[in-house]
């Protein structure tokens, strides 16, 4: 174990290598959902997926380096209210709520822009899952839960020693 904190050497270094990899592949998922299986869903959980190894290789102070909690509770909303003004966006200019009003020409079919609104949907929804999912792991790792002789369960904060 290294001095100051978290895992082995050998863990860190492969999170380190991965890292970037793992959250670019997630911003891929993300972006090319509508022509291939994926989406923000499944692209946000990707790239909260980063941040959660970065968070057990290292430790909780080098995830929040790189993405701090009230960062991630600002994203959090961001994809929520994101997402909102897209489906009242197409209530505005097409009359029906969540309605594409952003054209696109036959000629763009199975291009990145052939989605009109999936892909700033996407984006945002991505947003949302990776600021959520990433906020979960942070405080469910901050508890402890300790159970007494009877099945009696007392949940605690986790004392981090130096």
């Amino acid at each position: 174990m290294a001095a100051e904190g978290g895992m082995s050497l050998v863990v860190k270094t492969v999170t380190r290598w991965l890292k970037g990899l793992i959250f670019l592949f997630g911003m891929y998922i993300m972006i090319y959902g509508h022509l291939t299986p994926g989406g923000g869903f499944a692209g946000g959980v990707i790239c909260a997926s980063a941040f959660i190894l970065i968070t057990l290789a290292y430790g909780a102070p080098e995830a929040y380096r790189h993405l701090p909690r009230g960062a991630a509770e600002k994203l959090d909303s961001f994809g929520a209210l994101t997402f909102l003004i897209i489906a009242l966006l197409g209530l505005w200019f097409a009359g029906v709520f969540f309605r594409n009003f952003i054209g696109t020409s036959p000629e763009s079919h199975f291009r990145l822009t052939s989605a009109g609104v999936i892909v700033p949907c996407n984006l945002a929804i991505g947003l949302k899952v990776l600021s959520s999912l990433f906020l979960v792991f942070v405080m469910l790792s901050a508890l402890h839960i300790i159970v007494s002789g009877e099945g009696r369960r007392r949940i605690e904060r986790r004392r981090h020693t130096p």
